[in-house]
């Protein structure tokens, strides 16, 4: 199955897939806005403004999978992030990103891009997957590897290097 094939519900709960993305260079992250990582939000902000134009953009999915770290409602969420961070690049629904009941797109992902030692297993939030623009998984990132980190790698893909 393709990545953009899988069903996702926006944070406002609207139904679609990663379809439109078709094309794009894709930065999908597990995020949380009460962990330590939060302040990545504001540095995935600002990679997401930079390359939209190019054909880039980071895509955000709440977990609460990380000793409870995200907010319970979507739309609390969603306040958050953007009060909180000056989050505007797209948001979905609180999902579980590890065990028996993960998301298809993170079941997905962490078979595509294993992380240390080959696990699958995502050990934290704000753990970060880099997609080409035909949708391959070409890197996965941890959660000390900042925004900024990443930038260099962005542009290779976007045909900037």
């Amino acid at each position: 199955m393709s990545l953009y094939d899988i069903e996702l519900k926006t944070i406002k709960g609207e139904k679609q897939t990663l379809a439109p993305y078709k094309g794009q260079v894709l930065l999908i992250v597990n995020t949380a806005t009460k962990c330590g990582f939060a302040p990545q939000f504001k540095g995935l902000q600002k990679l997401h403004d930079h390359y939209k134009e190019q054909g880039f953009a980071v895509l955000g999915f709440p977990s609460g999978q990380f000793m409870n770290q995200e907010l319970e409602d979507n739309a609390e969420i969603a306040e958050s992030c953007e009060l909180n961070f000056g989050v505007n690049f797209p948001l979905y629904e609180k999902i579980d990103v590890n065990g028996d009941t993960a998301h298809p797109l993170f079941q997905k992902l962490k078979k595509d891009a294993r992380g240390v030692l080959g696990s699958k297993r995502i050990k934290w939030n704000f753990t970060k997957f880099l997609v080409d623009k035909e949708g391959k998984v070409v890197k996965r990132f941890g959660p000390n590897v900042t925004p900024e980190k990443i930038d260099n790698e962005i542009q290779t893909l976007l045909g900037q290097h």
